[in-house]
C-alpha cells in the first residue's frame, strides 16, 4: 500500500491509524455503477491491522457494483464541526469476496478473525451470527491516506 505524499504533518502514525480504524463504527464506501456514476453508502466494518473487512448485503447496489467492478473507495472519519478535531482515513483498492455469498457459516479459517472482530464490535461479543443475507468483502488497500488536524495545534 502506498503512503501519502501530501499532508504528512497531519498524517496519523500506523498505531494511531490502527486504533482509529478499530474503534470507529461506520465507514462510507463508494462504488462505480454501471453507468459510471458513483454510489456511496454507509457500512459497518472491521480492521484487522492490515485489511478492511466489510460485511455487506449480497442483494444490494453496492454488491452489484462491486461484482461488475471491484474498485472501492472508503472513508472513515469523525470530528464533527470543529476543524481542528477532524480525523479520518481514506482507503482505496479492490475488493474480493471471501467465503460463500450469502454467508451461512461454512467453516473457513480466513474468516475466523474478522467474524470474531465483528461480533465483538457490533454484537456485544460471543459468536458471530449469520443471517443468510450478508457476505464478506476484503479490501486490501493499495492506497491509504490519513489526517488528524489536531496535529496542527501541536506543531505550533
Amino acid at each position: 500500500m502506498s503512503g501519502q505524499r501530501r499532508g504528512t504533518a497531519i498524517a496519523m502514525t500506523d498505531p494511531e491509524r490502527d486504533t482509529f480504524l478499530r474503534t470507529q463504527p461506520l465507514c462510507r464506501v463508494a462504488t462505480v455503477g454501471r453507468d459510471g456514476d458513483p454510489h456511496v453508502s454507509a457500512l459497518w466494518f472491521v480492521w484487522d491491522g492490515s485489511t478492511l473487512w466489510l460485511n455487506s448485503l449480497v442483494r444490494s447496489q453496492r454488491w452489484t457494483d462491486l461484482d461488475r467492478d471491484p474498485r472501492l473507495g472508503v472513508i472513515v472519519d469523525d470530528g464533527g464541526t470543529d476543524f481542528m478535531a477532524l480525523r479520518g482515513v481514506e482507503l482505496r483498492g479492490s475488493v474480493e469476496v471471501v467465503g460463500e455469498a450469502p454467508r451461512k457459516g461454512d467453516p473457513l479459517d480466513e474468516l475466523v478473525s474478522p467474524e470474531q472482530l465483528f461480533a465483538d464490535k457490533y454484537m456485544g461479543g460471543g459468536a458471530f451470527r449469520y443471517d443468510g443475507k450478508h457476505g464478506w468483502l476484503r479490501l486490501t488497500a493499495e492506497k491509504v491516506v490519513s489526517w488528524d488536524f489536531a496535529k496542527l495545534r501541536r506543531d505550533r
